[in-house]
């Protein structure tokens, strides 16, 4: 397991050094020119020229690219050309802080909702619960977030004032609620189809029989024979599923008021900050690999074949 482990780890470095590559390119061959876009269209020639010159623009690409890897390998992902200058890194590492929130909230809200629920339609296939469990979560899966959330606004907040309508305060605050559902149900319905399948194909097996034929109870069957082995499918799609529920956040803190990274790359692209929108790919590049690094290892533990391989 230990060697699987720094096998994973050593793949890290790579993935990273892949992503830097996409990102400086992305940065360098897009349009207007860097030093333009610092100064402002005010500026000089002769200034614009004294700034390229102090960024190093004119230098061949590999070396400006080297320079950039030593820049990102010591957190400087350099200054933002509309926040007047100000480091990137302290301009994002807050908002992708609450983006890191709101998204690990969603996904515990999917896992809640759709390990259950898959398992229970599992359960009850051949009944009319089944198809309407499967049938309900499609619906709910096709449904745009720009339909939902105003549903679960109006509904959860305007009627019930139950929860408040938008607004950020923290992951244990009431604010996080709407939101969190609103980007978990679609995580929710990819949940049920792929617990379903993997329980239907465990129940299946040779060894659950033999348990239900040893006399062992519903509860004990269910549990350490047919749930576990039906989870370990569900640990490979869960890095995806993050990874999707980063992507569609960007309307959801649009539409709560919610001041994550979505909001600021957003401002970024039409700004045409480009530093700023670089270092959020890059960052959450690494992220994403972090996290499908820990869900390799929560496989390994869960799974005992990987660790004797």
């Amino acid at each position: 397991m230990l060697a699987y482990i720094v096998r994973r780890l050593l793949w890290t470095p790579v993935l990273l050094a892949l992503a830097a590559f996409f990102v400086f390119f992305m940065g360098t061959f897009a349009p207007g020119d860097p030093a333009e876009l610092r100064l402002g269209n005010r500026a000089t020639p002769e200034r614009i020229e004294r700034e390229r010159e102090r960024l190093g623009l004119d230098d061949p690409i590999p070396v400006r690219y080297f320079r950039y890897v030593g820049d990102v390998l010591k957190g400087d992902f350099g200054d933002s050309y509309h926040y007047q200058g100000r480091p990137v890194l302290e301009i994002i590492a807050p908002r992708l802080w609450v983006s890191m929130q709101l998204n690990i909230a969603a996904l515990i809200v999917a896992i809640c909702i759709g390990l259950p629920l898959g398992f229970y339609a599992a359960k009850k296939q051949g009944t009319g619960r089944d198809p309407a469990i499967v049938i309900s979560m499609l619906i709910l899966y096709a449904m745009p977030v720009f339909f939902t959330a105003p549903f679960l606004i109006l509904f959860f907040a305007v009627k019930l004032h139950w929860v408040p309508a938008s607004g950020w305060g923290g992951f244990f605050s009431l604010q996080i609620i709407l939101p969190a559902l609103t980007i978990g149900i679609p995580g929710a319905a990819v949940f049920v189809r792929h617990m379903r399948a993997s329980t239907l194909e465990v129940i299946g097996q040779e060894y659950v029989r033999t348990a239900h034929a040893k006399g062992m109870s519903n509860f004990v069957v269910n549990y350490r024979h047919v749930a576990r082995n039906a989870l370990l499918p569900i640990l490979t799609i869960m890095g995806f599923t993050l990874a999707g529920m980063f992507g569609g956040s960007l309307i959801v803190e649009l539409i709560y008021g919610i001041p994550g990274a979505g909001r600021l790359s957003l401002d970024a692209i039409f700004q045409r900050d480009f530093p700023v929108l670089t270092a959020f790919v890059l960052l959450g590049a690494g992220m994403l690999v972090l996290a499908n690094l820990v869900i390799d290892v929560a496989y390994t533990i869960v799974d005992p074949r990987i660790r004797l391989q």
